[in-house]
């Protein structure tokens, strides 16, 4: 059995129907994962097959996307993209550089169709995680900054709503990672400290990666301050 199937998308922007592949369940399989939820995989990497592109007229959506474009995202997606388009096929099996070609094509319509901003910070950390793959920390950073800005965005105007502890723990995890410390502990903590919370597995992830932040921080020879000398 190979391990890619097609599926029928219809384009929301010409509203032509298209081709595209995906990866069998029976071929995701795991090889383990970072701390902010990346994942690496034994054989074929799932996540180079999230974005559905258009041939004909190239625009990119995931599943996530927002079906229905309205006559003035269309307009101005044709500016920004379209008239440059030449017909492409990314419905086959894809590599790495095809996999960042259309994960920053699914960027740029979703930021062209006013996506939410969730959806926006995933592609973000999703080309982060592409690069982190091919070890290129400069580019790894500059997105895993860009998602970071994303996530705290959604919370700020959202996420209090909703009270997810994962969010939550996503945002101090990418401070942690970028060597935003103090801002780190404070997300860790929240999510502890937080008795509205009943998640477990995210208040004891907190708690380790509020660890892990003063290790890192004692490793730089950095100075704690009280917030993360002691976890309430």
């Amino acid at each position: 059995m190979e391990p890619l199937f097609q599926v029928k998308v219809l384009c929301s922007n010409c509203e032509a129907e298209f081709k595209s592949s995906r990866v069998r369940p029976s071929f995701k399989k795991s090889s383990g994962s970072d701390t902010d939820f990346c994942l690496y995989y034994k054989e074929i990497n799932p996540d180079y097959y999230v974005v559905r592109v258009c041939p004909f007229c190239g625009f990119a959506s995931t599943e996530s996307f927002s079906p229905n474009m309205n006559s003035a995202q269309k307009k101005l997606f044709q500016e920004k993209l379209g008239h440059n388009w030449s017909l492409r096929d990314y419905g086959g099996e894809r590599s790495w550089d095809e996999a960042l070609q259309v994960f920053k094509l699914a960027l740029l319509c979703a930021q062209i169709k006013n996506e939410k901003e969730r959806l926006i910070a995933g592609i973000l950390h999703h080309i982060a995680w592409l690069y982190r793959h091919k070890n290129d920390g400069e580019q790894e950073k500059r997105f895993l900054q860009f998602a970071l800005e994303s996530y705290t965005r959604f919370f700020e105007t959202e996420g209090n709503e909703v009270n997810d502890a994962r969010l939550m723990y996503l945002i101090g995890e990418l401070n942690r990672r970028l060597g935003n410390y103090g801002p780190a502990v404070r997300w860790f903590s929240r999510v502890v400290n937080d008795r509205r919370i009943m998640d477990s597995g995210m208040i004891r992830a907190c708690r380790e990666q509020w660890t892990q932040t003063r290790e890192d921080m004692l490793a730089a020879n950095m100075e704690l301050p009280d917030d993360v000398k002691e976890l309430k």
